[in-house]
């Protein structure tokens, strides 16, 4: 029974780890010197959050002076020494040492008949504060701050008065110090695990887990696993997987090479690998978007002339009254298009068959010729902003006969125009397709610039910079919706 039991046990972690070994079809690392580009950022936002501390009224009586202190505001953080940096396995590091924090407030002094009211400028000193952030993958997929450790120590507080009293009651100043860096100490920490969990988990969700591309497919950029985190960068491994929105379940199986993510050079990678493209030419195939009608003004005059020379025969045997009626062809890709990624650059390979159609008016259409054509293309890929875009061209060419070799032989002239029509007819619509592209999952008001992409055998590497149109708290307060799908 124990050894079944331990049978058991080893049977499940090992089912366990051939999940987690799921390749990625998208990575993103971010390294030390996108850190940087977060880290003026963040100062920004850590000041604005205590700016926005709320302190509460304080009252008290030393001997005969009797005080109150009201509308406590904190006005200004400046910072001696900042550090944002990863740490090993668990995510994020803001580190703030020997700096300070400007304050007012006001107050109204009683000393035995004489009243006193004003303002009073103070300063924290010596502050000092540790916030750790551990990053995760939720249960959606999704990059989540999962929890925050805080410590927050000022080490003195100097205020200076001012008025009728200014002198008389200096020593009265301690009491109020005293006072206020308590209360100080005691809301530094719970204001940054706010913004933390609420504010910038807030951030974290409007960044697209399954969103729509058009209207026929989508896109899956769920965590497969929990970001890694070394002294260097953050990795984040995504599914990055497209599927048809009419047919969710029906999805291509992940063969791939692994994206891998060498360089540390530049703020931020995205990886892709083949499974990428395939995955969405393979729902553009599931979603039939790869089959088209030529026909009509469609057609290129000298073309149908020339297939009308072509099958003049094979018309004149079906029925010499058909001779004058339009012909057509219909394209439609027959299996789900594949991607090549070398060194030298990306090709997609797609075969389709073509067939050459007599549409006698008012009369059922007329098969003339079945043919399978083989296109190789090149594909370009670009990124601007947060948009990834392909450019098709057509590299190569060929067609021959479902029917027979001596037909294959016969369809040779149609190969230089049939070429020239799937230039000027089908590339265009692929690009048009591809050229809007598709989002990468960064977060609204974060851009990719001065983009170098390198190709690789089985993976596209994408170096970049990174690019703040807004800052954090503009782009949490202006990204209240969700992108993402249900």
């Amino acid at each position: 029974m124990t050894a079944l039991l331990l049978s058991f046990v080893f049977l499940v972690s090992f089912l366990g780890k051939m999940e987690a070994a799921e390749p990625s079809g998208c990575k993103i690392r971010i390294t030390n010197k996108g850190l940087e580009k977060l880290k003026s950022e963040t100062e920004k936002f850590v000041e604005e959050e205590l700016c926005n501390i709320s302190m509460p009224e304080m009252m008290g009586k030393e001997g005969r002076f009797q005080y109150t202190i009201t509308d406590v505001k904190i006005t200004e953080l400046i910072l001696a020494h900042a550090e944002l940096q990863f740490i090993p396995d668990v995510g994020l590091l803001f580190d703030i040492q020997n700096s300070s924090i400007s304050l007012s407030f006001h107050r109204q002094i009683l000393y035995w008949f004489f009243y006193d009211t004003g303002n009073i400028n103070a300063s924290a000193e010596g502050v000092n504060i540790n916030t750790a952030v551990n990053l995760i993958r939720d249960h959606e997929g999704r990059l989540k701050i999962n929890n925050i450790t805080c410590d927050a120590k000022i080490n003195r507080m100097r205020a200076k008065f001012s008025g009728t009293l200014g002198k008389v009651y200096d020593f009265v100043a301690k009491f109020l110090t005293t006072g206020m860096r308590f209360f100080l100490n005691q809301r530094i920490c719970p204001a940054l695990n706010h913004a933390a969990l609420v504010h910038v988990n807030s951030l974290l969700e409007t960044i697209p887990v399954k969103t729509e591309v058009d209207n026929y497919i989508g896109i899956d950029y769920s965590l497969i696993e929990d970001p890694v985190v070394t002294s260097r960068s953050l990795d984040m491994h995504f599914r990055g997987m497209f599927f048809d929105l009419s047919h969710q379940n029906l999805t291509l199986v992940n063969y791939a090479v692994d994206p891998i993510i060498r360089e540390y050079d530049r703020m931020v990678y995205l990886a892709l690998s083949e499974f990428f493209f395939d995955s969405g030419m393979f729902s553009y195939y599931t979603a039939g978007i790869f089959q088209m009608d030529i026909v009509n003004e469609k057609m290129p005059k000298d073309l149908e002339m020339l297939l009308r020379t072509t099958y003049f025969g094979t018309i004149m045997i079906t029925n010499p009254a058909l001779v004058d009626a339009p012909l057509a062809l219909q394209l439609a890709v027959n299996s789900p298009p594949k991607t090549t990624i070398k060194t030298s650059g990306a090709t997609v390979f797609m075969t389709a068959i073509v067939k050459v159609m007599l549409l006698p008016p008012g009369q059922p259409a007329v098969q003339l010729s079945s043919m399978t054509m083989e296109a190789k293309f090149n594909a370009k890929v670009s990124m601007k902003g947060k948009r990834l875009a392909v450019h098709a061209d057509l590299r190569r060419f060929k067609i021959f006969s479902n029917q027979s070799a001596l037909e294959s032989l016969a369809l040779i002239p149609l190969q230089a125009p049939l070429k020239t029509m799937l230039q000027m007819s089908v590339v265009p619509l692929i690009n048009n397709w591809t050229k809007r592209g598709v989002r990468i999952p960064l977060a609204d008001g974060m851009d990719f610039v001065e983009e170098v992409v390198e190709y690789h055998n089985g993976f596209i590497v994408i170096g970049a910079n990174l690019h703040f149109s807004k800052g954090l708290r503009e782009m949490m307060l202006g990204n209240t919706n969700s992108t993402t799908m249900a």
